[in-house]
C-alpha cells in the first residue's frame, strides 16, 4: 500500500475550518516531523508555515485548512506536544477574512537591512517608528551576524534583515529619515526593493582611493613631494563637489612633477586595506561576482591592488613618467564622475548583465553618477554630499557589511573558505 493510499480521503464537505496554530517551547529536534505526522492522519492542508528559533525556544505557526469531520486533529495535536512541554494554541479565522485576503493584490516587497556595532531599543525602535510612519508593516526579521557577545568592541558586528512589505508613497523621505535615524544612533539602514535583480547581482565596481584603501594616493604622493597641504586642500574640495575633478586632478598632479618613480613603488606595497575588504573580495569570488576598480586615481597603485585582492577589472588614470621620474601629467583621458559611469556600463555590457545587477561602491563627489546608475549604489564612509545623493550608506562598519545587503550570512563563510577562492 502506498502512501497516499494510508492517508484518509477528502470527501466534498459543507465546512473546512481555517485556523491558525501557534506552538512555543523549548526546540525540540522531531516538533516538525511530529507535528505533521499528526496532519497527516486527519488529511489537514498546510495553506502557510513558518518556524523561528532563538536561543533553544522556538515558534511554530501554521495556517491549517480542517476538514469539517477532522476535529480529532485538534485533540492529537495538544495530546502529544504539551506531553513534551509544549504550548499549544488555535485561532479560528473566519472563510470571509481569508477569502478577502486571498483576493487582495500582492502589496510591494522591500528587504531593509540594519547595520551596527552593536543594537540597541533605542535603534529598532527608531527604524521600526519609520517603517510604520510610512504606512509598511514588518514580515518578517532574523538575524545575519553572527551571535552577538555580551560585551561589543570596536570590532564587533551586528546585522539584522527585515522584510517589510505595503505602498510605499514617498522613497525619497523615508531614505532620509533611514539616514537621519542612523546618524543619530551611530547604525546604518539600508533599504532595497525585494525583486529578482537584488537576488541576482553580479558585477561589483569599486573606487579605490578611501574606498578599498585607507588612503587617498595622490595625498601621499604630494607628502613625499613636499607639497601636501596644497594637494590636500585640492583634493577635499574635489571629494566635496566644491570643484571640477579633472581640473583639480590635473592641478595636483602638477604639483608631483619631479618626483622619482622608486617612491611610488614603495607607497604601493604598504596601501592600508580597509577593513573587511579581503573577506569581501573572497567572498565575492565565492559567490560567483566579477569585480572591479574604478578610479580617480592611478594605474600605478590600481594594478598593485587589483593583483593583491584577485579582482578582474581596473581602470584608472596614468601618471606620465620620464626619466624615473613625474613629468606631472596625465596620460589620456581623465578618469573623472562620467568617465567612471560609462565605464561602469561598458563593463556591464561585456558581462551580458543588466544594470540592476551591479554594485557600485565609493566615498567621493566624482562616484554619484556610478553610484546612482548602479542597481545597487553604496556610498562607502563617504562625504556628506555622497551620503546624502546615493540610496545606501555604510559608514559604521568595514567594506564586508556589503555582503550583509545581499542577505549573506557570517555563517556562509564556512562554505566560502571550503572552496579556497
Amino acid at each position: 500500500m502506498t502512501v497516499d493510499e494510508k492517508l484518509p480521503k477528502m470527501q466534498p464537505m459543507i465546512k473546512n475550518e481555517i485556523v491558525y496554530v501557534r506552538i512555543t517551547g523549548k526546540e525540540e529536534s522531531n516538533l516538525a516531523h511530529l507535528t505533521c505526522d499528526i496532519l497527516a492522519k486527519y488529511a489537514v492542508v498546510i495553506l502557510d508555515v513558518r518556524q523561528a528559533l532563538i536561543h533553544e525556544h522556538f515558534t511554530l505557526s501554521l495556517l491549517l485548512q480542517i476538514p469539517g469531520e477532522a476535529t480529532g486533529v485538534y485533540r492529537d495535536l495538544v495530546f502529544e506536544l504539551t506531553g513534551l512541554g509544549l504550548t499549544v494554541r488555535f485561532t479560528p479565522i473566519p472563510l470571509e477574512e481569508y477569502t478577502s485576503w486571498l483576493k487582495a493584490p500582492a502589496k510591494p516587497q522591500y528587504i531593509i537591512t540594519l547595520l551596527a556595532r552593536k543594537l540597541t531599543g533605542w535603534q529598532l525602535s527608531s527604524v521600526t517608528r519609520i517603517i510604520h510612519q510610512h504606512g509598511l508593516s514588518i514580515e518578517n526579521m532574523h538575524r545575519l551576524s553572527g551571535r552577538v557577545p555580551l560585551i561589543s568592541d570596536e570590532k564587533s558586528k551586528i546585522s539584522f534583515e527585515l522584510t517589510v512589505q505595503g505602498e510605499l508613497s514617498d522613497f525619497n523621505a523615508l531614505r532620509i529619515a533611514f539616514l537621519e535615524a542612523g546618524a543619530l544612533h551611530e547604525m546604518d539602514i539600508a533599504f532595497q526593493k525585494d525583486n529578482a535583480y537584488r537576488r541576482n547581482r553580479r558585477l561589483v565596481c569599486f573606487d579605490m582611493d578611501s574606498t578599498l584603501i585607507e588612503a587617498e594616493v595622490i595625498d601621499e604622493l604630494a607628502k613625499l613631494q613636499g607639497v601636501g597641504d596644497q594637494v590636500m586642500k585640492i583634493t577635499e574640495s574635489a571629494m566635496r563637489g566644491e570643484i571640477d575633478f579633472a581640473e583639480s586632478l590635473t592641478q595636483r598632479v602638477a604639483l608631483l612633477k619631479g618626483l622619482p618613480v622608486s617612491q611610488l613603488a614603495h607607497l604601493a606595497l604598504h596601501l592600508p586595506l580597509t577593513e573587511g575588504v579581503e573577506k569581501l573580495m573572497s567572498s565575492l569570488r565565492a559567490l560567483g561576482y566579477k569585480t572591479a576598480i574604478l578610479s580617480g586615481g592611478f594605474t600605478y597603485f590600481g594594478d598593485v591592488l587589483k593583483k593583491k585582492l584577485r579582482m578582474d577589472y581596473m581602470f584608472a588614470n596614468e601618471l606620465e613618467m620620464k626619466e624615473g621620474v613625474l613629468t606631472g601629467k596625465v596620460l589620456g583621458d581623465i578618469m573623472d564622475a562620467a568617465r567612471k559611469a560609462d565605464t561602469l556600463k561598458f563593463l556591464a555590457e561585456k558581462e551580458h548583465i543588466h544594470l540592476e545587477q551591479v554594485i557600485a561602491v565609493g566615498d567621493g563627489a566624482n562616484d554619484i553618477p556610478m553610484l546612482n546608475l548602479a542597481g545597487l549604489g553604496i556610498a562607502f564612509r563617504a562625504k556628506p554630499i555622497v551620503r546624502h545623493s546615493a540610496r545606501q550608506a555604510i559608514s559604521t562598519l568595514g567594506l564586508d557589511a556589503i555582503l550583509y545587503l545581499l542577505g549573506v550570512r557570517d555563517s556562509d563563510h564556512a562554505d566560502f573558505e571550503a572552496l579556497g577562492l
